[in-house]
């Protein structure tokens, strides 16, 4: 399955409060909603941040974009790479 792990914190807090070496950073926003797109040609999008929340507005988003099998799996801490 062709799975793509998005985290969607800000550069600063990808860079400053570690992150899941597997995941992209796409910042919620503009530059979270100008990757759609792209995100379609997954099988499956996997949306994290913080706690969640954000998380779950890019859930949101990507799944009034069409995109149906996206998963939130809350803070980027939850992510298992490999």
């Amino acid at each position: 399955m062709n799975t793509i792990i998005v985290d969607v914190r800000t550069p600063e807090e990808w860079q400053f409060d570690g992150h899941a070496p597997c995941s992209v950073n796409y910042p919620l926003g503009p530059v979270f909603e100008s990757k759609i797109d792209s995100l379609k040609g997954y099988d499956k999008v996997v949306v994290v941040c913080r706690s969640g929340g954000r998380a779950s507005s890019a859930k949101m988003l990507l799944e009034q974009a069409g995109i149906r099998n996206v998963e939130n799996l809350g803070p980027w801490q939850s992510v298992s790479c490999g």
